[in-house]
């Protein structure tokens, strides 16, 4: 059973992102302030769900949900930065897209930097642990899942449509024989040996 709150702060959201792995595409993060009366028996990671699964919760959590806030941030700025700092960014712009401040931020993972001086906590697996970031995870999977659905048609070679840009065997292979596109993050290995690709 996930938990509803880490804080004893009236106004909690919680964040996480989606992509980071990934070899072409954005890094895309959500916020998510639920309700205290929120309740869901499947709602879990994203990970843990079929893609049936999160589209049928994805309605649930924007409709019952305060607030929810959504942000890509794409190759050139993950290149420029690196995929930590745009992991945050993406979801220091999910918090500030929300319409509702919130008071503490609960955050999957063990990285996150200060924002606006909110109080926040860093939670390894808090996807799996508390309900507003396990929402936060499929709102910020499905909005990607749909953007590489949507750039899809424009390579169709890559696949993109099923393997959303991660290192699958056959996105290597396709980036092997057709070379990177403008959607490839050119600062990740995105072949075993580098030296096989023309950058």
């Amino acid at each position: 059973m996930l938990l509803k709150k880490h804080s004893s702060f009236n106004v909690e959201c919680g964040t996480d992102e989606a992509g980071r792995g990934c070899l072409a595409g954005p890094v895309t993060a959500a916020a998510v302030i639920l309700p205290d009366d929120f309740k869901n028996k499947i709602l879990n990671d994203s990970k843990q769900l079929s893609e049936k699964q999160r589209d049928s919760l994805i309605h649930i959590i924007k409709t019952e949900a305060l607030h929810f806030g959504v942000a890509h941030v794409f190759e050139a700025d993950i290149d420029r930065i690196n995929i930590l700092n745009a992991s945050i960014l993406a979801m220091h712009k999910a918090i500030e897209s929300l319409a509702l401040h919130p008071e503490f931020i609960i955050v999957d993972g063990n990285k996150f930097k200060p924002y606006n001086n909110i109080p926040y906590k860093t939670i390894i697996k808090g996807d799996a642990k508390y309900l507003s970031i396990a929402a936060a995870s499929i709102v910020a999977k499905t909005h990607r899942d749909n953007y590489m659905n949507s750039i899809h048609n424009e390579y169709p070679m890559y696949n993109w449509k099923q393997n959303k840009g991660y290192p699958t065997k056959e996105h290597r292979e396709a980036i092997k024989q057709y070379g990177v596109t403008k959607y490839h993050r050119k600062s990740f290995r995105l072949l075993p040996n580098q030296l096989q690709l023309d950058l």
